[in-house]
């Protein structure tokens, strides 16, 4: 995906854009790609596949939300910035957190909100299960994409989102997942309203958007630590 063909899936997406949120990625891009010749961040190197397949793809949230809406977002498992740093360039309003538990990764993510003059964002090196103590129930917005699958993502994250709030995982192929996914959520106080399942342009992989709202406070004894959600997922307790 070219500047110019990424441009015309902004606008198909109904995402303002101008001349400095645009230099805001290239810069993105450059640093990126400089910080991983020495320190593994991504595998997708090559320009036009970081466009479509980290820049695009993080802002397609947007065909589920509208995040004019909403003020305080969390990036679980944020990794390299995506989606919340991408989403910050675009909806310059939202205060994002963006959580990962590698000092590798919120380092780079430091020294990337220096480079691109960002205010309203907080980068922390904690696990979710951890961190969760400070902002129980706190977010308009969780997010998250590419970190695990969704029974496991679910537990962490819905705890953090305060009742009415959404839980929007971005992924890929997810028939499976839904499936054994929906106790869990129901558990933790949430209730699926949405999926909108669609191909990436160009490449035409299957990207899928989960939409779940916080109908219910979450138990206090989630999360549970994160060796024993791996080992008794919390549908089959």
């Amino acid at each position: 995906m070219n500047s110019k063909e990424f441009i015309e899936h902004l606008e198909e997406l109904n995402i303002n854009w101008n001349d400095e949120k645009i230099k805001k990625l290239d810069i993105y891009y450059n640093y990126l790609i400089d910080y991983n010749s020495h320190t593994n961040l991504t595998s997708i190197t090559e320009e036009k596949a970081v466009y479509l397949k980290h820049f695009y793809d993080s802002l397609t949230i947007t065909k589920l939300i509208n995040l004019n809406t909403i003020t305080n977002v969390l990036d679980i498992g944020t990794g390299a910035g995506f989606p919340g740093v991408v989403l910050k360039i675009f909806y310059p309003h939202l205060v994002i957190t963006l959580l990962d538990s590698n000092n590798k990764k919120t380092k780079f993510l430091n020294n990337l909100i220096n480079q691109l003059e960002l205010t309203g964002v907080t980068v922390v090196n904690d696990r979710s299960e951890k961190y969760v103590k400070e902002k129980r129930e706190h977010f308009d917005l969780v997010t998250s994409r590419a970190v695990a699958k969704l029974q496991i993502l679910s537990e962490l994250s819905l705890p953090f989102v305060k009742l009415g709030g959404l839980f929007i995982p971005l992924k890929g192929e997810v028939t499976t997942e839904l499936i054994t996914s929906k106790g869990t959520i129901k558990k933790l106080g949430g209730k699926i309203e949405k999926i909108e399942s669609f191909l990436l342009p160009i490449e035409n992989s299957r990207r899928t958007l989960i939409k779940i709202k916080k109908i219910m406070i979450t138990k206090s004894e989630y999360p549970r630590s994160f060796d024993k959600i791996l080992k008794k997922p919390l549908e089959n307790n």
